[in-house]
Formats: C-alpha cells, sequence, structure tokens
C-alpha cells in the first residue's frame, strides 16, 4: 500500500505542529493486517501557509509568470527555501516511521517532470545555473569560446550577466539551451538524493524508489535512477496513446486497450533506469480523468496489462487508486473500488490476476537479444534544434521499438556507453553526442549495429564536429555527413534498395564515402552504408524502410523474427513466453507443438493473455 506522497497539509497543517495520529493508526492498521507499506515523501504540495511565507518556493514558467498555489508540483528545484523545507519534513517524516514494521520501503516526492514542471525560469534558477555554468567553464571567456558567443556580439564578461535562455528575441544560443536542459536536470537529481540521504540514515534497510512517468524527457531518468534501489513508473496505456504521436486511425483502433508497445516501451526503459529492478506504482485500473478523451478500457485489459508488466519483468504491480475519490480534481479518476466502496471491473480483474499468479513462480528476467540505446541528451538536442517541426526524438526511438516487436522479439533498452556484451544486435535510432565511453562500446560490440540520423553530429558544447558529423564514429564506419535537410510533410525522398523502392520523409542526409551503399536515394548517393557489421541509415525511416533494415539487422545477428498480427505481443521472461491480444480479433499463437500452456491455450480470443513453457 503506498500512501502519503502528497499529505504535507494534514501531516503538518500549522507550521512545526505535526498530526502524526492518522498517519500512526494507519501504518498500524495495514501492518496489523500483515500489509506493507511504500511510504511516500509529500513535497510535491507543499501546503499553502508555507507558499505564503516563502513565495520564492513557486516555478516560474517560460514567459515569467509564477505557476501559483491550487493544484500540485508548484515548487522551483532550484529554490534553497524549498530545498531547506524538504529536508526538514523529510527527516520530520523518517525519524517518526522510518523503523516501523510496517514501511517496507520509501517513495521520494511524486511524478518528477509532471505538468512540464523541471524547467524553471525563477532567480533561483539563475542563481544556480550561473554557479553550474562556473563548475563546467571556469571562467567566462572558456564559456564564450564553448558556446560560440562571438556570434551576434553575445560574449559575457562576469558570471552576473549570464540569464537563462527564455525570453530572448529571437531563439538563444543551442549550447546556452543544452547547458540549462543538463543544469535543470541535475537539479532534480540534487533534490532527489538529498531526500533519498535522509531516508538512509533513519530508515536502514528500505528500500527507496521514485515513480517515473513514461514519455516525460524533461530530465535525465537514467542519472536520477542510478541511486534509487528500484525504479517505478506510472502506467496509462490509454492516456499516454491519446497523446502520443501515433496516427488517428491507430489511436482509434486501441483507444480502449492502448496500443501494444506503449507500455511495453516504458516497462523495458525503466527496468534499465532500475539497474534490472522496476515496480509499476500507478497502473490504470478503469477510465483516467487527464487525457481529451478517457474511455473504459476494454473488458480484460487491467488483467492483461497487468500481466505484461510482469512478463517485462515487474517485480510489484500496483494500481492507482484504491478507492476513486468523489471529490476534487480526480474524482473522474478511476479506482479499483468505486467512490461507494463496491468492487469495480478494474478490481475484479486485479483479483483474478493474484489468483492465477498463486502457484506460478516467475523466472528471473534475462538479458533480451536486442539492445535498443535510448538518451535523454539526445532528446534535448533535438527539441533545442529539430531543425524540422516534426522531427520528434522519442517518436523515432519508439518506431524503432515497434517495429522489432511487430517480429516477435525481446528488447533491452540500455543507455547509451551501456556495455553491450551478449546482445546479438544493436539499435542507435539518434545519438548527436557521441562521447568516448559511448564509441568504446560501439567500437567492442562485434554483432550488427545500426546507427540512425543525427547520429555523431554535435560536439559537446553543441557545435558541429570539425571534421564533420558522424563526428567521431567516422573511426570504425568511415563516412562523412555533409549536407542535411528536412522535409515538408508531403515531401520525400525516394530510395531504392535493389528491386524494393522505399521513401524517407522528413529527414535525408548527404553521405559522402567510398563505402558501396546497401541502398540509395534517387538522386544517386548512399541512403544505407555499412561497414562491416555497422550500418549507417541516412535519414528518416516511416515503417516500410523499417522493416526492411530491421530484416537485414536480424539476418546478420542470426536471430528468428516471428512476424506477428497488428494487435499480437510475445515476451519471454526465463522460460515462460507471455502472449497478449491487443486486438478485436482471436489470434492463432506462434507456439511449439510441444508447449505447456500454464495459461490460456494456442487460440487467443481478444484482450487475453496466454503463457507456456517449451520443455
Amino acid at each position: 500500500v503506498r500512501i502519503g506522497e502528497f499529505a504535507w497539509s494534514r501531516i503538518e497543517p500549522d507550521p512545526e505542529h505535526f498530526n502524526w495520529d492518522w498517519l500512526q493508526r494507519a501504518l498500524d492498521t495495514l501492518g496489523g493486517a500483515g500489509l506493507k507499506v511504500v511510504l511516500g515523501t509529500p513535497t510535491a504540495t507543499p501546503p499553502k501557509w508555507l507558499i505564503d511565507r516563502h513565495p520564492d518556493i513557486l516555478p516560474v514558467d517560460r514567459d515569467g509568470r509564477p505557476r501559483r498555489f491550487g493544484s500540485r508540483r508548484h515548487y522551483d528545484f532550484s529554490s534553497p527555501t524549498y530545498r531547506q523545507e524538504s529536508v526538514r519534513i523529510v527527516t520530520a517524516l523518517a525519524e517518526r516511521f522510518g523503523s516501523h514494521d510496517a514501511v517496507a520501503g520509501w517513495q521520494t516526492d511524486n511524478e518528477y517532470g509532471c505538468h512540464d514542471t523541471v524547467l524553471s525560469y525563477s532567480p533561483a534558477a539563475t542563481r544556480a545555473f550561473r554557479v553550474f555554468l562556473k563548475q563546467r567553464y571556469d571562467t567566462p571567456e572558456a564559456l564564450n569560446e564553448a558556446w560560440g558567443n562571438r556570434f551576434w556580439s553575445l560574449e559575457y564578461r562576469l558570471w552576473d550577466e549570464i540569464d537563462l535562455p527564455n525570453l530572448t528575441v529571437t531563439e538563444a544560443s543551442p549550447a546556452h539551451w543544452l547547458d540549462f536542459r543538463r543544469f535543470a536536470s541535475e537539479q532534480v537529481d540534487l533534490f532527489n538524493r538529498a531526500q533519498m540521504a535522509i531516508i538512509r540514515r533513519f530508515s536502514p534497510g528500505r528500500f527507496v524508489t521514485h515513480n517515473f512517468m513514461g514519455q516525460f524527457l524533461e530530465f535525465d531518468h537514467f542519472k536520477v535512477g542510478q541511486p534509487l534501489d528500484l525504479a517505478s513508473w506510472d502506467s496509462y496505456p490509454l492516456g499516454f496513446t491519446d497523446r502520443s504521436s501515433l496516427d488517428e486511425a491507430t489511436k482509434r483502433r486501441f483507444a480502449e486497450t492502448g496500443h501494444p508497445d506503449i507500455a511495453a516501451f516504458s516497462h523495458d526503459l525503466y527496468r534499465a533506469v532500475g539497474k534490472g529492478r522496476f515496480w509499476v506504482m500507478e497502473q490504470q485500473p478503469g477510465p483516467v480523468n487527464w487525457a481529451a478523451w478517457n474511455p473504459a478500457p476494454a473488458p480484460g485489459m487491467v488483467r492483461l496489462w497487468t500481466w505484461e508488466a510482469l512478463a517485462h519483468g515487474a517485480e510489484v504491480v500496483s494500481y492507482f487508486r484504491w478507492r476513486q475519490a468523489p471529490f476534487a480534481q480526480e474524482q473522474m479518476h478511476s479506482g479499483l473500488n468505486r467512490p461507494d466502496g463496491g468492487l469495480d471491473t478494474g478490481g475484479e480483474e486485479a483479483a483474478r490476476v493474484a489468483e492465477e499468479l498463486a502457484g506460478l513462480d516467475l523466472p528471473e528476467p534475462v538479458q533480451a537479444p536486442v539492445a535498443l540505446v535510448f538518451d535523454y541528451e539526445a532528446a534535448w538536442i533535438s527539441q533545442i534544434q529539430p531543425q524540422g517541426r516534426d522531427f520528434d526524438y522519442y517518436e523515432l526511438v519508439t518506431g524503432w521499438y515497434m517495429t522489432l516487436r511487430r517480429r516477435g522479439l525481446d528488447i533491452d533498452i540500455v543507455p547509451a556507453g551501456a556495455p553491450l556484451d551478449g546482445y546479438r544486435a544493436v539499435v542507435v535510432p539518434s545519438l548527436p553526442l557521441m562521447r568516448d565511453k559511448d564509441l568504446a562500446a560501439f567500437r567492442r560490440f562485434e554483432g550488427p549495429i545500426l546507427f540512425g540520423p543525427r547520429t555523431g553530429s554535435k560536439t559537446e558544447t553543441f557545435g558541429i564536429p570539425e571534421a564533420l558529423p558522424p563526428g567521431p564514429l567516422a573511426e570504425i564506419l568511415p563516412i562523412r555527413v555533409t549536407r542535411v535537410e528536412s522535409l515538408r510533410p508531403g515531401s520525400e525522398r525516394g530510395v531504392a534498395w535493389g528491386n524494393r523502392r522505399f521513401a524517407v520523409p522528413r529527414w535525408a542526409e548527404t553521405i559522402d564515402t567510398e563505402l558501396e551503399p546497401l541502398a540509395r536515394f534517387d538522386a544517386g548517393g548512399p541512403a544505407l552504408v555499412g561497414a562491416a557489421n555497422r550500418l549507417y541509415l541516412a535519414g528518416w525511416p516511416e515503417a516500410p524502410l523499417r522493416e526492411a533494415v530491421a530484416e537485414l539487422l536480424i539476418e546478420r545477428a542470426g536471430l528468428t523474427a516471428i512476424p506477428l498480427p497488428e494487435g499480437l505481443r510475445l515476451r519471454r521472461r526465463g522460460g515462460l513466453t507471455f502472449a497478449f491480444n491487443y486486438g478485436p480479433e482471436t489470434v492463432e499463437l506462434p507456439a511449439p507443438k510441444s508447449a505447456v500452456f500454464r495459461l490460456g491455450g494456442p487460440r487467443l480470443e481478444p484482450y487475453e493473455v496466454a503463457l507456456w513453457t517449451t520443455p
């Protein structure tokens, strides 16, 4: 049971006046019933009296306006006052309940980054950013050189002359923006580590996690996750599908199920963020309240989502919430129980999974055959300088994930620079900034590896590499990118690959190389080129081209593809194979004749789950 993450005004209704009775009673009651508690620190919701005392706690938006009290996450990570208050309330909470027998672990804060709350443009953020820059560059002269500030006479003499990159007449320096994004991410990490240090001191032996949000790119989740004992994330497949970049026809098809790869991607991401360990802290149990449209999940989907999380390695699936609140902002957000206390559909399905799990031993997750490199700085770079309005890094990465999953493959998501030992194939959708450790990992990997557009296109300080892109990658893949272009919707570059034809929309690159291309643009330049097992794709890959390249990787890696219907997905966990039918049609499963089904059978009905072992 997770409690307490929004309860500051109930814990401390007046300054320095604590009311512990209700929380003590809750912990004693839950512990007495044999339940364990994840205790949340309440710092996502500073109370009104604290804001009135210290209005400098409030964040400031990009237009320079304070974001006022009246909802949640109304604080600035850079506020020294709020950091002190956060330490104070977490210390009080951990001292009081850190050794309670019912407390199994802690959740720091709630959903860092939700509601666009990482980037704040406050005076406190400005001061802290200057300190960050001084530590990074030592002198204003070094910063001027790194940022290229001779351009447009942007040179600074003193640290106090440097402002945040918002509210400029036109675009600020991209290097300025990138360092601001790095700074903002570091502020989240420092804020989180301060809370963790207190919990470690007063609640030894308990795990610490944070409930991340998928599709949120404002800070580096790998870095914030590094000191955590495990990662957790909040899974809302219907809302995330509604807010995704998928086309409208696909959104309609999966409106009541969620797209088959949206939750799966985040399961695999947060397994990596948690260094192999993750929970789902909030699983959608029914209609929610925050998307543009909020349909009810199709019958069976809460059960399917739960099993899918377990298949991807989740240790725990927890639901938000236990009972639907009859008041306030989230009163239309379903729970396992209705507002009157009666069991809702999601509660019935969760109970069914609990029964099905009884007696089933889930093996430890094993390494997938394919690694997909995901990098938060790559996302920031493409946001700061998209060069084309529809160049979306997250869409590019998830497009590759979807293509590989449609071929029945399991995928590990890994950060740039991670060891690649044991993988059969690697996909790097785009990695604009390639550091020495990244290149070293790629150099050591002997299997097929694909690099996508814009890889190696930027330096640490957001410049173009002296020898042109792909920068250091040219040491192992001898090509030069001599020109790039972004293409309007409806425009595209034709590609010939043998007797097959493809189209490249959005982005295309001109490649100079002596290597023989595998595929060419109609204008004659290489579209896909390779040296040994290292491949470079010089454009935005729409689905047909992604599929063809994926087939090449699979063949070179010696893997077996299992083409799947649109709504069917597979996942292995140890010796168990799971199948999930997101579609409205019954499907025949690609299970061997020797398969022993532990759940379901060889014909999978809509919105159903099957599980088998192979002797």
